[in-house]
């Protein structure tokens, strides 16, 4: 719940100091679920997204950064907000699915184990990184299909959407929930605090 810390700032329900913005971010992604979460903080907001050659390949903390930056750079105007968001298992990237074979790996690769969330983010001359812990529980053949058939694996890092479906797949996380969905609040809200 909301409300005001000891200096009377207000503050959202993790504590952290939280002010209205005097001017709109420029959002650059298609993002629903992005666009979704700064709605409900009531962020205002104008989409551009950002067409770039991402990396695919590195070190997932240094492809999640600098495919931010290179959204943040493609657009023109101040306070871009850019987020790169990918999924990472022993070093190796799980991006978005191409096909639904490619989805069944990626959920088979995962099935059992916990992978990191990482999201880059840069907003103005500011950049962090946001990680979340997912464990997911031992998918077997009938969940695989049930999810599998729901299409909502696709255009998802990791092939899973954790508001959704893909929350049967999950055991437990460790971290910011709205890291996983597309969007980590709690970093989002430093980087505002220090840009401005």
């Amino acid at each position: 719940m909301a409300g005001r810390d000891a200096e009377g700032t207000k503050v959202n329900a993790a504590g952290q100091r939280w002010a209205p913005l005097p001017y709109p971010l420029v959002l650059a992604s298609r993002s629903p679920q992005r666009r979704a979460i700064l709605e409900q903080l009531g962020v205002p907001f104008e989409v551009r997204p950002a067409d770039v050659d991402e990396l695919a390949q590195g070190d997932p903390h240094v492809v999640a950064l600098e495919n931010a930056r290179r959204k943040h750079a493609a657009i023109d105007g101040e306070h871009v907000l850019a987020v790169d968001t990918l999924v990472a298992l022993d070093g190796a990237i799980y991006g978005k699915p191409r096909d639904e074979p490619h989805a069944r790996a990626t959920l088979r690769a995962l099935s059992g184990r916990t992978h990191d969330v990482i999201s880059g983010l840069v907003l103005d001359d500011h950049a962090t990184i946001a990680v979340t812990k997912v464990a997911f529980r031992e998918v077997d053949d009938a969940l695989l299909d049930w999810y599998l058939a729901s299409g909502e694996w696709r255009d998802r890092a990791g092939g899973y959407a954790i508001q959704g479906r893909g929350a049967a797949l999950v055991e437990a996380i460790e971290g910011d929930y709205l890291n996983v969905v597309g969007l980590p609040v709690a970093a989002l809200l430093d980087l505002l605090d220090a840009s401005r």
